[in-house]
């Protein structure tokens, strides 16, 4: 059993993961965000209104969605700073 497992999950990964396939990371997070606000938008759309602050919820949902975009750079693209040099320079004593 324990081998059959290790085919299974090999043949699967191989599936996923296999030789020739570029994986770009851009093209799959934007396609991971908008398939989730796609999501959020059908499941915000059923939901039935029978008040005007539930429609008004509704309507402001519907305007944020669409138009969502990242807050910032992320953490690699933002240079690092340096408070102290790395390593520190002797001092004109030690020598």
């Amino acid at each position: 059993m324990f081998l059959a497992r290790s085919v299974f999950w090999l043949l699967a990964a191989y599936m996923v993961i296999r030789p020739g396939v570029g994986l770009d990371p851009a093209a799959l997070t934007d396609h991971a965000v908008n398939a989730g606000q796609q999501i959020v938008a059908e499941q915000v759309q059923a939901i039935a209104c029978e008040s005007l602050q539930c429609a008004g919820g509704k309507a402001v949902l519907a305007a944020i969605l669409p138009d969502a975009s990242p807050a910032g750079q992320t953490m690699q693209v933002q240079p690092t700073v340096r408070d102290v040099p790395y390593p520190r320079p002797r001092l004109d004593r030690a020598s």
